[in-house]
């Protein structure tokens, strides 16, 4: 990972966060405020009153707590004008493959146009010089291999989150090559990278239709897991990787931001490719108790069923590495689901962040 003496440089950096009172965006706003930034977040209410946005305070602890869509460009306008960030990170996004099914035109306008959004008020911000645009490895045109897909492959996607993520991306690409390009920095002195991550877990996740939140969710009421789609392959890892990259990534941006404007995955070594089926089986063991069910069917809504992401280039590149094996980060992560009720959810995220810390 970076090193810490690159972290110095959040230390009162003032630091927008769009989505942030999401399952990552509340985790990277946890870190960012430990690191000493002035992080001003802007999102919608979390999805529920275990969050862990809710349940760290993290709201009540960092500048400013903003809850607007990103797709309301006049209030976005405003955050960007009255906060003036320096480094942005955009989260913000619809971020189920399920529900994009259901809400496929919501899904274009938060993850498209929302990403363009963000990407007009940093071109027009006097004081924006580094953006970090969060997408997904489900940009990718999947071609169901065993390979890891690269950064420079084929963007697609079958549904209308991956698509809209590929979009995404696409816009980011001509935003960066239009507005903000790396050969002409001393002109424009911004910097726009994007950043793809595989499927993360973590605590304080308890949005529907994932698997480590429907694990826990019947695990504290007794029932047996139901497992949708139990012989898919994931790339896994937990949610402190990825953010140790966006954050390394924001960094060498910084200090380097012609060398470093570009796309960059992020994603777990070859022996956290493994099944849902696996990830519900050592959540399961871990937590002591429980039991898993098959519930998959015929005619469910299509979902990949491999995936997997090359980090080759963030590892020679940014000196990035995965820090955590899929077993670790199984652990941490019902470390926290068993600790949430009755421990101090900051401190409990401070925590783990300092294991990892140090683990690098």
């Amino acid at each position: 990972m970076v090193g810490m003496e690159d972290m110095s440089i959040y230390n009162g950096r003032r630091v927008l966060i769009t989505g942030h009172t999401g399952f990552k965006g509340s985790w990277l706003a946890v870190w960012l405020h430990h690191l000493g930034a002035r992080v001003t977040g802007y999102a919608l209410d979390p999805y529920s009153e275990k969050d862990n946005f809710v349940l760290s305070r993290i709201g009540e602890k960092i500048e400013n707590d903003i809850r607007a869509d990103v797709r309301n460009r006049s209030r976005l306008h405003e955050a960007f004008a009255e906060h003036r960030p320096e480094v942005v990170f955009h989260l913000a996004a619809q971020p189920l493959v399920r529900l994009s099914y259901e809400r496929p035109v919501e899904t274009y306008e938060v993850n498209v146009m929302g990403t363009v959004n963000v990407l007009e008020e940093v071109r027009q911000s006097p004081s924006v010089r580094v953006v970090v645009v969060v997408t997904s490895d489900k940009c990718y045109e999947n071609r169901e291999r065993w390979w890891g897909y690269r950064e420079d492959e084929a963007l697609g996607g079958y549904d209308p989150y991956s698509s809209s993520k590929g979009a995404a991306e696409i816009a980011v690409s001509a935003w960066r090559r239009s507005f903000m390009n790396p050969l002409r920095c001393a002109e424009h002195g911004k910097a726009v990278a994007s950043a793809r991550a595989g499927n993360v877990v973590g605590g304080g996740d308890w949005a529907a239709d994932r698997i480590v939140p429907d694990c826990i969710r019947a695990l504290e009421s007794g029932r047996p897991v139901e497992i949708r789609s139990p012989r898919a392959v994931r790339p896994w890892q937990h949610v402190l990787e990825p953010l140790s990259g966006y954050l390394a990534l924001a960094a060498k941006l910084w200090h380097d931001p012609a060398k470093y404007a570009q796309a960059w995955n992020f994603g777990p070594s070859a022996d956290s490719v493994v099944s849902v089926w696996d990830v519900a089986r050592m959540v399961v063991e871990r937590y002591g108790t429980g039991s898993l069910k098959d519930a998959s069917t015929p005619n469910t809504l299509h979902e990949a069923t491999l995936l997997a992401l090359d980090a080759s280039k963030a590892r020679y590149e940014l000196g990035w590495t995965p820090r955590w094996d899929i077993r670790t980060t199984i652990a941490k992560t019902v470390e926290w689901y068993a600790r949430y009720p009755t421990e101090d959810v900051h401190q409990l995220c401070l925590k783990q962040i300092e294991e990892y810390s140090k683990s690098c």
